[in-house]
């Protein structure tokens, strides 16, 4: 079985590049299909794999500025030839799912998101773009919407990372979706002797993941908080941090496995359609103190795992710090980690499998029954027989979403 495993783009190694390692785990012969590829920052896993770029990669400046390229991703996804493939992945949070699959190819989608920037996010990103991009987006974004739907009809199965995606999937796309956790290296940490006295905020430095908000609220409580990542708020964030902030940049793995052991709790303030980082804060014993909303609640058990504050606002993040230093000694990292261990990478590759097995089956059940209506219609206009013995058979999906992932602790 010939399999292509396709990524919107291979850039750096977040969330979505360890799904792509996972799937390169389960099929090691897989080629890799990708938008824009920086070999520079990927793991030796990924550079293992044949893959092919698309014609973006030629652009000057396209691997920093590839998000500028957005309205002719479309072209370029389209562009790739994935004739004779029989299994197709996609990894889909910017448009990877675009691509033309052929005939007898199987289709699977693992959506982490509807693209955010032409759906709940859209106003969001807009107001927070530059000056082109804010003139641009009106008048791309409803072709681009369009796009997007009529190429989610190109998927056979989608399966989502949480529920909140599942929603959105069944929202924009009126698709049904499996729900399936992303891999977690839970067993790559562990708890540390003892903690410091610090926080910690960790992740991609965007407008989206409000790490602002945290910066304002420990420079007023005036309490020691850690930043590690890198992104265009950098500067920004600089600008509103007192002096109990450090900001780290990007920090190795070892950096970020030591202050995820020793921080008094990760502070998560963004809404995220799963959020790998707190999970990992668990499997390190540390609780998480998190925006309410998105994949956080399928992660954060108030009171076992972290606490959740209802609010994007200073006050709110402020009131939930004061809670949890008022039970801190509440939460075990033995519980912690017992909890983290439900998003294991067994699990995933384990349900992964299963769900593709599943397709590939049904899809070798449907093409016998199209072959005959084909050859049904074929006799029909030879005049063979009347138009009412013609019967017609279409695969139609009429499941609910099923969930597929380890019994919670």
């Amino acid at each position: 079985m010939r399999v292509a495993i396709v990524h919107y783009w291979l850039v750096s190694m977040r969330g979505g590049e360890k799904v792509v390692e996972a799937l390169c785990d389960m099929y090691p012969d897989a080629d890799i299909f990708t938008l824009v590829y920086d070999e520079s920052r990927v793991s030796e896993k990924i550079k293992r794999h044949k893959v092919t770029t698309s014609f973006l990669q030629r652009i000057p400046g396209a691997i920093k500025g590839y998000q500028s390229l957005l309205p002719l991703m479309p072209f370029a996804l389209e562009s790739f030839d994935l004739s004779g493939y029989d299994l197709i992945i996609s990894s889909e949070s910017g448009p990877a799912k675009g691509i033309i699959p052929p005939p007898q190819a199987t289709h699977v989608c693992y959506c982490h998101s509807p693209m955010r920037y032409l759906w709940d996010h859209y106003h969001f990103y807009r107001s927070n773009a530059g000056l082109a991009s804010r003139l641009m987006l009106p008048v791309l974004a409803p072709l681009l919407r369009s796009w997007d739907v009529n190429t989610s009809m190109r998927v056979d199965r989608f399966i989502a990372n949480s529920h909140h995606v599942s929603a959105r999937i069944g929202k924009y796309y009126r698709r049904p979706a499996t729900v399936l956790y992303p891999p977690v290296s839970v067993d790559d940490f562990t708890p540390a002797a003892a903690t410091e006295d610090f926080y910690l905020c960790a992740g991609q430095l965007i407008p989206y993941k409000r790490i602002d908000l945290a910066v304002r609220a420990f420079t007023t409580m005036n309490r020691n908080l850690v930043v590690i990542g890198e992104g265009k708020e950098m500067e920004k964030l600089r600008r509103l941090a007192g002096p109990t902030i450090t900001f780290l940049g990007r920090a190795p793995f070892s950096v970020l496995k030591e202050k995820l052991a020793r921080c008094r709790a990760l502070i998560f303030p963004g809404e995220e359609d799963f959020g790998i980082v707190p999970v990992e804060a668990m499997a390190s014993g540390r609780p998480v103190i998190a925006f309410g909303s998105g994949g956080a609640l399928e992660t954060v058990v108030p009171g076992v795992s972290g606490i959740l504050f209802e609010e994007q606002s200073e006050k709110a993040l402020i009131d939930a710090v004061h809670d949890f230093e008022d039970h801190e000694n509440a939460f075990r990292p033995d519980v912690l980690r017992a909890h983290a261990a439900q998003f294991s990478l067994c699990n995933f590759t384990t349900g992964m499998q299963a769900i593709i097995d599943e397709e590939l089956l049904a899809h070798k059940a449907v093409l016998p029954r199209n072959d005959r209506s084909t050859a049904a219609i074929q006799r029909l206009f030879e005049g063979q027989f009347p138009a009412p013995a013609v019967e017609t058979q279409q695969r139609v999906a009429t499941t609910e979403p099923v969930t597929v992932h380890a019994p919670t602790f």
